[in-house]
């Protein structure tokens, strides 16, 4: 079998710049998500530019500088689509250099399923081939299959930097199923943790209190979860579990504290579960061949029944404005692109469901812009195109340095109430007078 294996690897052995040779103009590209980003065969495609035009390129959540952007600013020959957005291509859509795919990430598998998402070449970063001829999708496990399913050609990009990760399943290719191969000697991006701020310990201090021993989490992206993170590692909490759509260096730290050990789960016990990963060195080496965690389909991690089905499961997220009403958005500012869904409603979904579960959202009370002004994330109300992401309906309890409100159940006036409480002190005289504006302030409160 071995030698069988070797012999296919090297009759589909290309350099970067004769595999993407089959990429014609009006084709869809992808580059799967985060970590799976084909550096070589990006470049290789870029320098193309001149001989394509109309290549719609696939993404999300890029890690380093993308070639296909660089190199064509006047998009002649390439557009770069994004299912998420990282602070790089924040700064491309800002410029017009890239355009946003809304998405559910649950669903965002069925979208290559059902046909809406046509792929003609797919392009990945995988781990090195195993003896019996398998490639490791490695930190990305994602929505990998169905869109390598939808995909007529598919190039794979060998790395000896992407780790190993075993996966529940769709966390592999096989030799016989992939086109052409490359190997690759470029790193694999890594992201640095941002510090967290005082305010964010004092978010992760308001939440504190909510959890015990044997709770599963979920955390989101960003300097407040990272605080969470290092005041866990500090507590007394233990027997904690992982089940998340992205596994950060938040994690690493609450590993290394012994917190989690995924006894107490009531789904994939004594496994950490997780969907797409990005972070340091040491995380990718942490996961590297380790049998007590798990990738899986972002259809099955991020499914409100899969969080449901988990006992005790509390989802922290973070989001940039919430009005009086609890509508919450967390992925533009005004029109200008910061994010994206992703898999906040997924998580506020399932917590819910969840026995013992709770979600929270949480956000600075406010933010000072350039010029030094403060402003409120505490707002009367949405106007200015800004996306709801999660809507009043669901809203789970919403989190600020000041306090938390627990929405759900609550008329209008409660929330009012409850959302102004939490916001700055400076501001609450101005959100009471519009909350009686509009009519959700109860007559006989008083001021």
């Amino acid at each position: 079998m071995g030698m069988d294996i070797q012999k296919i690897y090297q009759e589909k052995l290309r350099t970067a710049d004769e595999a993407v040779k089959c990429v014609k103009s009006g084709d869809w590209v992808d580059y799967s998500q985060t970590c799976s980003f084909p550096t070589d065969l990006d470049a290789a495609l870029a320098k193309r530019k001149d001989e394509l035009t109309d290549v719609k390129v696939r993404n999300a959540i890029s890690m380093q500088p993308v070639q296909v952007v660089e190199q064509d600013p006047e998009q002649k020959a390439f557009t770069y689509n994004l299912w998420h957005c990282s602070g790089i291509d924040r700064h491309y859509v800002d410029q017009g250099r890239a355009y946003h795919m809304p998405m559910l990430f649950r669903d965002c598998g069925s979208y290559y399923q059902n046909g809406f998402a046509p792929v003609d070449v797919a392009m990945v970063t995988v781990s090195p081939m195993d003896r019996f001829g398998n490639f490791s999708f490695g930190l990305t496990n994602c929505c990998m299959q169905e869109m390598l399913d939808a995909a007529k050609t598919i190039i794979a990009e060998v790395n000896p930097e992407m780790p190993f990760i075993y996966g529940m399943e769709n966390d592999h290719i096989n030799v016989r199923d992939v086109d052409m191969i490359v190997e690759s000697k470029s790193h694999i991006a890594t992201v640095g943790s941002p510090a967290p701020t005082e305010i964010d310990k004092k978010i992760a201090g308001q939440i504190l209190p909510f959890l015990h021993d044997g709770i599963t989490l979920q955390l989101g992206i960003g300097g407040m979860p990272n605080a969470l993170g290092t005041l866990i590692a500090e507590s007394d909490l233990k027997d904690l579990g992982m089940h998340t759509e992205l596994m950060s260096d938040g994690y690493l730290k609450l590993y290394q504290a012994g917190k989690i050990t995924n006894k107490k789960k009531t789904l994939l016990r004594g496994k950490g579960v997780f969907s797409i990963c990005n972070g340091s060195r040491e995380l990718y080496d942490f996961l590297n061949e380790n049998t007590d965690i798990l990738s899986a389909p972002m259809a099955f991690v991020n499914k409100p029944e899969t969080i449901a089905s988990i006992d005790n499961f509390v989802s922290i997220n973070g989001c940039i404005n919430v009005d009086l009403y609890g509508q919450v958005c967390s992925e533009t500012v005004g029109t200008r692109q910061i994010s994206g869904t992703g898999g906040q409603l997924d998580f506020v979904t399932g917590a819910y469901r969840s026995k013992g579960g709770k979600a929270f959202l949480t956000l600075p009370s406010v933010f000072t812009d350039k010029k030094g002004k403060k402003h409120s994330n505490i707002i009367p109300k949405f106007t200015e195109g800004n996306v709801i992401t999660t809507p009043r309906t669901q809203a789970p309890i919403i989190v600020t340095e000041y306090g938390t409100a627990q929405l759900q159940g609550h008329s209008t006036w409660e929330r009012a109430e409850r959302l102004i409480a939490i916001a700055h002190p400076e501001v609450r005289d101005e959100l009471i007078a519009a909350a009686e504006e509009q009519k959700i302030w109860r007559r006989s409160n008083k001021r």
